[in-house]
C-alpha cells in the first residue's frame, strides 16, 4: 500500500455528483467494473468538494476552482468535464442582449462557473454590471435587465424560457482559442498506478456505451446523446490541461471566493 494510503485501509473514497453530464463517467462503477478496493459516493455538488477539502475522500469528481485551496492536489484520471464548443448547460440567461444587462444573479450552485462568468464580463463582453452572488432558486428573477448564469440540469428548464442564451464554454473558446475543463477527477494524496488504471478503464467504459447511459436516464428536457457526445466533451486532453492552466490564472485576478464556495460542479 502507497505510504500517503495509510488512512484508507482496504478502500479508496470517491465522490462523484448526481447530474447528467457525470453519467457517462460513473456507468462503468455500476456495470460491469467491479472495483472492491473503491466506495463509491454521490451527493451534491458542494458536499463532494467539501469532503474532498476535508479528507473525507480521497478523489472527487469536483470543479476546478477547487484546485488552488487543496494543499495537495493530483489530477488522476485522463477524463473530465469538458467543452470544446457549447457546453448547453452553463450558460448567461437574459431577456435582453448582454450589452443591455444591467445586473447578473450568480448561480450559487457553481463557483467555478460564477469565476468563469466574471472573467467572461469583464474580458469577452466588456461590461460592468452588477454582480449578485444568489443564494436560492434565483430565476424568476431573470427578467428585465437581470441577467442569471444558471448551470447544470436547471439550464435546460432555463434555455426553454429566455429569449438570449450565451454559452459560457462557447465564450471562452471565442475569448482564448482553448477548450474549458469544468470539473476533474482529482485526488488530495498519490493514488497507486493500478487503481487509477482500472479507474480510467472503467471512465472509457461508460463513454464507449452512450446508448446505454442515455437509456437509463430518460430525459425531455434535451436529447442526451448530444448532450454527452456533442456538448460535453470527455478525454482530459493536452489542449484541455492547457485551457484549465490558462483558468487557474486568470482567477487570480478576480474577486476572491472561499473553499467552499467554489465547491460547486457543473
Amino acid at each position: 500500500m502507497h505510504p500517503n494510503l495509510g488512512e484508507l485501509k482496504n478502500s479508496i473514497r470517491v465522490g462523484a455528483v448526481s447530474y447528467l453530464n457525470t453519467r457517462p463517467l460513473v456507468y462503468g462503477f455500476k456495470h460491469g467494473f467491479s472495483m472492491p478496493d473503491m466506495q463509491l459516493v454521490e451527493d451534491y455538488p458542494a458536499n463532494v468538494a467539501a469532503m474532498l477539502l476535508h479528507d473525507k475522500i480521497d478523489i472527487g469528481l469536483v470543479p476546478v476552482a477547487i484546485i488552488p485551496f487543496l494543499p495537495e492536489h493530483y489530477i488522476v484520471s485522463d477524463y473530465c468535464i469538458g467543452a470544446e464548443g457549447p457546453v448547453g448547460s452553463v450558460c448567461l440567461f437574459s431577456d435582453v442582449p448582454v450589452q443591455q444587462v444591467k445586473s447578473v444573479l450568480l448561480d450559487y450552485q457553481s463557483r467555478t462557473s460564477v469565476a468563469l462568468a466574471r472573467i467572461l464580463i469583464r474580458e469577452y463582453w466588456n461590461i460592468s454590471p452588477e454582480l449578485i452572488d444568489a443564494r436560492e432558486d434565483f430565476r424568476t428573477h431573470i427578467k428585465g435587465t437581470t441577467a442569471g448564469v444558471v448551470i447544470g440540469d436547471r439550464a435546460f428548464e432555463q434555455r426553454k424560457q429566455s429569449g438570449f442564451i450565451y454559452d459560457l464554454a462557447e465564450a471562452w473558446l471565442d475569448l482564448t482559442g482553448q477548450p474549458f475543463v469544468f470539473a476533474a477527477w482529482v485526488a488530495n494524496k498519490k493514488i497507486p498506478t493500478d487503481f487509477i488504471d482500472r479507474f480510467n478503464a472503467a471512465n472509457r467504459f461508460g463513454l464507449a456505451n452512450i446508448d446505454a447511459v442515455v437509456a437509463e436516464n430518460p430525459y425531455n428536457l434535451y436529447d442526451l446523446t448530444t448532450y454527452f457526445t456533442r456538448n460535453i466533451s470527455y478525454e482530459l486532453t493536452p489542449a484541455k490541461r492547457l485551457g484549465l492552466k490558462l483558468f487557474l490564472d486568470k482567477i487570480e485576478t478576480i474577486k476572491p471566493v472561499t473553499p467552499l464556495e467554489s465547491a460547486s460542479l457543473v
